[in-house]
């Protein structure tokens, strides 16, 4: 069944779109991520321009997003207070980041940007979450939270608020600025951020795993809710059609993926989650260093309205 889009210019097979937006939907539930860092490379291998892609897929996470967070909510999962603390800089973050894309297309490099960007933050993150989770699971260290320089260097930071359902105690410029860069990240790569917020709540805030992805599908929700409305009136990229049909298939899977949570360790979900990100990541390079199919799109493609 065939559906065009009109903001992307091209028509899709409605089952495929909305079976990827159920497969990141798990994902979002699964591991408290709104699952943009692979719905938007997935979508742009799918063929949709990378800008309508990211602003759609921003639509799209804020379904799957809330969905989650309302069942990790139930199961008292989310930490409401960090969650705020730390929507305060995800927002002007977000605000900040489409006014780059705007920029960015402006000039005709968003596209080339946009990739680099991606392989760079999957090779960093997914690297080090798979060596610290085989670690985890190999036995070999008990508990790596807390003990880096950065963790040493949040923990001297003044104002030091106390987060009882995290049980942790943490400054809350950190939190804000943390939440900075992922509103920034979300607009300029249709994320959640979430590849980026669970391993800095887990390693650098201390936060239990599973709280870390409870009280991080309540911040996309809001994150990815501003960007969405960011990218609509400044860029004029979201597909409502394409974020409908991924709104649809997503809310249902964040449900089975947040079940499917209680059913993995800490460092169990860390890994697979590593795994998934690293595999995005080759899939991003080897797009990028491949000789393009027809060479006119490099001069056509990106550009701005």
């Amino acid at each position: 069944m065939s559906l065009y889009l009109a903001v992307a210019g091209m028509p899709v097979n409605v089952f495929m779109i909305l079976g990827l937006g159920a497969t990141v939907g798990v994902l979002s539930g699964l591991f408290g991520v709104g699952g943009g860092f692979l719905l938007t490379p997935l979508l742009m291998t799918y063929g949709i321009p990378p800008a309508v892609a990211a602003a759609s897929d921003s639509n799209q996470i804020v379904a799957a997003s809330c969905s989650g967070a309302l069942a990790h909510k139930r199961l008292g999962n989310v930490d409401v207070k960090m969650g705020l603390t730390f929507l305060a800089g995800s927002i002007l973050g977000g605000t900040a980041g489409t006014q780059l894309v705007r920029v960015l297309r402006g000039f005709g490099n968003y596209d080339v940007v946009v990739k680099i960007v991606y392989v760079l933050l999957l090779a960093a993150i997914g690297g080090f979450m798979f060596w610290e989770s085989l670690q985890a699971l190999r036995g070999k260290t008990k508990n790596v939270q807390g003990k880096g320089f950065f963790a040493r260097l949040v923990g001297r930071l003044p104002w030091q608020v106390y987060f009882p359902v995290s049980g942790v105690r943490v400054s809350v410029l950190f939190v804000v600025g943390l939440g900075f860069l992922v509103g920034a990240l979300a607009a300029l790569l249709g994320v959640g951020g979430g590849f980026i917020t669970v391993p800095a709540m887990i390693y650098l805030l201390r936060m239990p795993t599973i709280v870390a992805i409870g009280t991080d599908l309540f911040q996309i929700v809001f994150t990815s809710m501003n960007v969405t409305f960011q990218q609509a009136i400044t860029n004029h990229t979201v597909d409502v059609v394409l974020a409908v049909l991924l709104f649809c298939g997503s809310t249902v899977g964040a449900q089975v993926g947040a079940r499917l949570s209680r059913l993995f360790r800490g460092e169990q979900l860390r890994i697979i989650l590593a795994v998934i990100v690293l595999l995005v990541m080759l899939k991003l390079f080897v797009d990028l260093v491949s000789a393009p199919a027809d060479l006119i799109t490099l001069t056509t493609g990106g550009g701005g309205h």
